[in-house]
């Protein structure tokens, strides 16, 4: 019998991504929306989580893909009922929340899933392989798009807990704490912030390693971007090896030569992982690219650039 789900927040990523996904994975069957103002056809509909409970309706798990800032009561609420999780990335907007949320979790005995999509593709493995037991000396994520495009009318990502160029950046940091062999730490931030905004528009990052070997790690986020995105990651290790992955690391490139083109299907494979970890009865959380964007935001020097339209 398929796992009954309901989707919490239904915005752009939930129409775009999850209820599709959902609609294709015969493991799942969508059961109810719970929005305070959007509806999904075809199922009943509630305000919140409260009464999609008092309904009586069978609900196995939830996924929310509301905005990170109210997730971690949403999360306990879901929990408190029985029923499982999956949450949409960024998972919450600090890492003591995504931890404590872990925490009550097991203590309720019931599945967590925290995603990162931009680690679902055979390229972001093949990389990953190919770095295992290699010195990394050279990094440099270079991830630019258009707010407005990706974005449209969406305010929380500009209010306290929204991430700015975060939102998207953190895919990128998804990636390189999956394929790296080491850590790394962020040494500084330039961090760019519009007067009416509380986050960021663009972020200058430099990275160092944990041993305090030489490298030029480096990251520029960047929202302003008016033409094609560019969602690209190169590294270099110390004997010479040079990988580059580009379209959100879809495509790899091993020392110039393209090995691998892989066709884009991240919610497919994180639904089908969700399946999976529902079965064995296991959660997954990894909060490390959400450390990185912490420690990006304590260690960052903020710049106030002109306001956002």
């Amino acid at each position: 019998m398929p796992y009954r789900i309901a989707v919490a927040g239904v915005g752009k990523i939930a129409r775009d991504q999850h209820l599709p996904c959902i609609g294709k994975n015969r493991n799942f069957a969508l059961v109810a929306g719970v929005s305070r103002s959007a509806k999904i056809d075809g199922v009943p509909n509630f305000e919140n989580l409260s009464a999609l409970k008092a309904s009586k309706l069978k609900v196995d798990c939830v996924a929310l893909c509301t905005p990170p800032a109210v997730r971690l009561a949403m999360a306990r609420e879901a929990l408190d009922h029985g029923w499982h999780l999956l949450i949409e990335k960024p998972p919450t907007p600090t890492v003591g929340e995504l931890l404590a949320m872990e925490v009550y979790a097991k203590k309720k005995k019931r599945v967590l899933y925290a995603t990162w999509h931009s680690r679902y593709n055979k390229s972001v493995d093949m990389a990953k392989a190919k770095l295992k037991g290699k010195h990394v000396d050279f990094l440099r994520m270079t991830w630019k798009e258009d707010v407005h495009k990706w974005h449209p009318g969406q305010a929380w990502i500009w209010q306290p807990g929204g991430f700015g160029v975060f939102d998207p950046g953190i895919n990128a940091l998804s990636i390189v704490t999956k394929i790296l062999p080491e850590p790394l730490f962020v040494d500084s931030a330039t961090i760019e912030v519009p007067a009416n905004a509380a986050t960021p528009i663009g972020a200058d990052i430099r990275f160092k390693r944990g041993d305090g070997t030489s490298a030029s790690l480096s990251a520029v986020f960047d929202w302003r971007q008016k033409t094609d995105e560019i969602w690209e990651i190169e590294i270099g290790t110390r004997d010479g090896l040079k990988l580059h992955l580009k379209n959100g690391g879809s495509v790899l490139e091993v020392n110039g030569k393209t090995v691998h083109k892989a066709v884009l299907q991240e919610y497919e494979d994180i639904y089908a992982k969700f399946a999976r970890l529902l079965k064995a009865r296991k959660s997954e959380v990894d909060p490390s690219p959400l450390q990185l964007v912490s420690d990006c935001f304590m260690l960052g020097k903020p710049v106030v650039v002109e306001p956002v339209s």
